[in-house]
């Protein structure tokens, strides 16, 4: 009999079986399972169950740039590990988005290449284009809102917040609520960003809600840029990276940042007699997800898909909210009845719906930045 006619034998067999009242077919498995590098899903890999012994059996995960204090990545690194047994690495903590994407473009396939990245998602776009991240569908991904996440699967927006103004109140008189009040002569020399926006998400979000806060909008982000050309001019800017030390020490007094992060250096350091005060800006309000996306050349491909369902599972989304930012499956999980709602209550409250950019937006916003950014905050 050729292959044809045998396979063709079987199906109707089972047909047969079915006329029957029988179930002798119901597990015939359609497809060999592929190997997690490839893996598309997990059920592509046999199942979650083959995705956790294969996992395991890697026994490693190489991150990079997830500061632990960072939307509660400590505790959701501390999670994983307890919960699979696999061991977590994390190069260069303080990273930003591109040095995420650097480090993928420069170790390829090398063994200490990062499994996975969390990046800005203006900053996933880009390595999307560069063919550089391996599709998969996490189990939530039908219930990620479309416009978190790519139709391709290759990245998908895990948790957000909205830029805040963080202030410590011990060694500024007044701290302040808007924009336009961090141009005031009292804040010489004390106004910092995480980092550089054309390298950070977030000081790239930081100059789009200050964009917002000066007659700027999604399709143009220039008043943003002049903004902290005008704060430079003044004395204001202080050009220091506001990490989480640099907040311990006082160095960079008021810092724009995520909410999650002022509001988690106003928890952490209040015992150690900073102040640290939270405002989210009305005149310049502006909310963005992070991605999450997995190395095309993941030295543990399948450990680097088992984070990803972990942290878009009903725990990890918890554990967001545990850190203040807010999970991407928020609305899915009040609908299921799994979300952790006295976490959700410590949430800060906004007023209105989140608009967000398009992608062309973001990319135009993004070359704008790039162009001009340099010059503004020289000399």
């Amino acid at each position: 009999m050729t292959a044809p006619r045998a396979r063709a034998a079987a199906v109707f067999g089972c047909f047969a079986l079915a006329a029957l009242g029988l179930s002798a077919c119901e597990n015939t498995p359609t497809a060999r399972p592929e190997k997690p590098s490839v893996a598309t899903s997990a059920e592509n890999v046999g199942g979650m169950d083959a995705l956790i012994a294969a996992a395991k059996q890697e026994g490693t995960l190489r991150a990079i740039a997830l500061p632990r204090d960072w939307a509660n990545y400590g505790g959701l690194i501390d999670g994983f590990e307890k919960k699979y047994g696999i061991k977590v690495t994390v190069d260069n903590p303080q990273g930003s988005s591109q040095d995420e994407i650097d480090a993928m473009k420069k170790s390829r396939d090398r063994h200490n290449a990062p499994d996975v990245i969390d990046v800005g998602d203006t900053f996933a776009r880009a390595a999307a284009r560069q063919n550089l991240l391996a599709p998969y569908k996490v189990a939530a991904y039908d219930s990620i809102p479309s416009s978190q996440k790519d139709s391709r699967a290759r990245w998908y927006n895990n948790y957000g917040g909205y830029i805040s103004i963080g202030c410590n109140a011990e060694l500024v008189k007044t701290c302040p609520r808007t924009f336009a009040d961090l141009l005031k002569p009292q804040y010489k020399g004390k106004v910092a960003l995480d980092g550089d926006p054309t390298r950070s998400g977030t000081a790239f979000a930081g100059v789009y809600a200050a964009a917002l806060a000066n007659k700027g909008s999604f399709d143009d982000i220039q008043p943003g840029v002049d903004f902290f050309a005008e704060l430079k001019k003044r004395g204001n800017f202080n050009p220091l990276e506001s990490t989480s030390a640099a907040v311990e020490s006082g160095r960079t007094p008021i810092s724009i940042d995520w909410d999650y992060v002022n509001l988690d250096y106003a928890d952490r350091f209040r015992s150690k007699g900073v102040n640290w005060q939270v405002s989210i800006p009305f005149d310049g309000s502006f909310a963005q997800y992070y991605a999450l996306a997995i190395n095309k050349n993941a030295p543990h491909p399948a450990a680097a898909r088992l984070w990803e369902e972990y942290l878009f599972s009903a725990e990890g989304q918890n554990l967001r909210l545990g850190g203040y930012a807010r999970p991407v499956l928020m609305d899915a999980m009040k609908k299921d009845g799994t979300l952790d709602e006295a976490a959700a209550a410590r949430l800060p409250t906004v007023e209105g719906t989140p608009q967000f950019p398009t992608d062309a937006q973001l990319e135009k916003a993004r070359k704008t930045v790039a162009q001009g950014w340099a010059k503004a905050v020289s000399g």
